[in-house]
């Protein structure tokens, strides 16, 4: 069964493809079939990651996943929240999308530690939420929220990851997210914490497996 990924993100798509390997699923991100990217309006994971997936069902007219997910921190109100990927107003530099992923990566860093100069609480959490349609107008729409908690560091730690993973201090492992090897984030991390939830509901709503 295709499954097409709403999302252009190439370490996403390759997590998803480790975390969903047991079942019978092709994923193939949307990008690779012509899909533009879907807007993101909403101040909820849920809303935008519904809003994804239905876009990218219709748009190939087949099952489709999407994930929207991002860093929560308490002393902030849960902020960074759905802006996590953009948290930061910067300048890109011209050039391929990874270059400019990394340099967006940077300038969020960044203004993270600025606002919790300070702060005594710096606990947070990745949120992962994944929605999964069998078709654009599915009435059933499959929904998974993983949660990973931590803290956030004073200054990043290690050259792993991507995004807030050189930040995110992670108690019961003694390292940052960016400081785990591959296997053992994809072991405990937020997304690996809901598709362990979604493979659950496609074994027993979709039938897979």
């Amino acid at each position: 069964m295709r499954l097409v990924l709403a999302s252009n993100n190439a370490k996403k798509l390759a997590e998803l493809k480790v975390l969903f390997a047991v079942l019978p699923l092709e994923i193939v991100a949307q990008g690779a079939l012509g899909v533009a990217e879907a807007d993101e309006p909403h101040h909820t994971f849920i809303e935008n990651a519904l809003a994804k997936a239905r876009h990218a069902a219709r748009a190939t007219g087949g099952a489709a996943i999407a994930d929207d997910s991002g860093l929560c921190v308490d002393a902030l109100g849960g902020a960074p929240g759905v802006a996590s990927a953009h948290f930061a107003q910067v300048a890109l530099p011209a050039g391929d999308r990874e270059a400019q992923r990394r340099a967006q990566d940077a300038a969020n860093n960044a203004l993270l530690l600025q606002r919790l100069e300070g702060a005594a609480d710096r606990r947070a959490s990745f949120v992962s939420t994944l929605v999964a349609l069998r078709g654009a107008d599915d009435p059933e729409p499959l929904v998974a929220v993983g949660r990973w908690s931590g803290e956030i560091l004073a200054s990043p730690r290690g050259a792993g990851g991507f995004g807030y993973d050189p930040l995110m201090f992670i108690p019961s492992l003694g390292a940052s997210v960016a400081e785990l090897d591959a296997a053992t984030k994809n072991t405990h991390s937020h997304r690996a914490r809901a598709a362990a939830q979604m493979l659950a509901l496609l074994r027993e709503a979709w039938h897979l497996g």
